[in-house]
């Protein structure tokens, strides 16, 4: 049974359908295809407002082509100390911003804290040759740490954003998740709040390789087409990535995959934290959950079957994803185990 990540499942049985019936026929290449030239407008009703959108195959194209939009490189791009861009893209949005500064902020529980971003920000940095210029933020929706940042959240970073110039980039690789654990709209959390360009995830929420660049101010997106091409994922045959993408918005299949994680997620936390000698580190907002577990019952929980990711060097933290495929009965089925290993000592 495995938590280590929602990227170790299977695609949703809708996302195979729409590719078989993507699949006959022919189709124009490079993006030049039916399915690809609705992708504006589908995204464009969902966010009720006009958006231009990319499909690319990995969230760290996304992330690293989007802020290739947004920042020059002799620009600085804020973000979480343990945000994705910062930790685990290797050096990717450096790369393809020509250069740009991450600088990394902390914050609890993953998210950006307002106050270190407006210190940062007052370091007299702005028109100073010798400094990086402030260009962009990030902030990641869920978050790291699976907590999620609340549309006001969003908006205070986006008033600093815009008071200092700077563009404002949402890494939504679980923002599905986000958007179900929160209960608002798709447009309260992205555009209305200030924000400038989302990196749509799928992939982890039931799609095979696919995600979405949606740029909010269209004018942003003039050079995507040229970066997109020259960091290899303009996709001779777009219309299958594309393909997966409508489906996901088809009848709300992307909050419907997403609502499913998050309950079983949910589930596992309240259960977790009814057992003696376990916890949880922060509040489960989207998919993810961090327990504390001590190493003994851990190592004989794996030792059971059941895998999952240590966080912290200590071996106490550690996440379980819940996929959206994840079932009631392997979550009872670890509660049972952890709740043995617990009692045992």
């Amino acid at each position: 049974m495995d938590f280590r990540s929602d990227n170790i499942s299977g695609a949703a049985p809708e996302i195979l359908a729409a590719l078989a019936a993507a699949n006959g026929g022919t189709a124009s290449a490079y993006g030049d295809d039916d399915w690809s030239r609705e992708l504006d407008g589908a995204f464009s009703v969902l966010f009720d407002t006009e958006c231009r959108v990319f499909p690319v195959a990995t969230g760290t194209a996304a992330n690293a082509l989007a802020l290739g939009c947004l920042s020059p490189g002799h620009g600085a791009v804020f973000a979480h100390q343990d945000s994705h861009i910062v930790v685990d893209e290797c050096n990717a949005p450096e790369f393809f911003t020509g250069g740009a500064k991450l600088v990394a902020l902390p914050g609890a529980a993953g998210k950006i804290d307002a106050a270190a971003l407006e210190a940062a920000l007052g370091q007299g940095w702005l028109g100073v040759q010798h400094h990086p210029q402030p260009a962009a933020v990030s902030i990641t929706q869920a978050t790291e740490s699976g907590t999620v940042y609340s549309p006001d959240e969003v908006a205070a970073i986006a008033h600093l954003c815009r008071a200092n110039g700077m563009h404002l980039h949402m890494d939504g690789a679980r923002f599905a998740n986000a958007v179900a654990g929160l209960n608002v709209s798709p447009a309260a959390l992205t555009w209305k709040a200030g924000v400038d360009v989302l990196s749509f995830g799928a992939t982890k929420n039931g799609a095979i390789a696919a995600e979405a660049v949606v740029f909010f101010k269209p004018a942003l997106a003039d050079s995507f087409l040229f970066r997109r091409k020259r960091g290899g994922h303009l996709f001779s045959k777009m219309r299958f990535l594309s393909a997966q993408l409508l489906a996901m918005l088809q009848d709300g299949l992307w909050l419907r995959l997403a609502r499913q994680a998050n309950a079983r997620a949910q589930a596992l936390a309240d259960g977790i934290r009814a057992i003696d000698g376990l916890s949880v580190a922060w509040p489960v907002q989207a998919n993810e959950v961090f327990a504390q577990i001590p190493p003994t019952v851990a190592g004989r929980l794996r030792a059971r079957g059941f895998r999952f990711h240590p966080w912290n060097p200590e071996g106490s933290l550690h996440r379980f994803v819940c996929a959206f495929d994840r079932s009631e009965d392997e979550i009872a089925a670890f509660l049972r185990a952890a709740a043995e290993e617990a009692a045992a000592g």
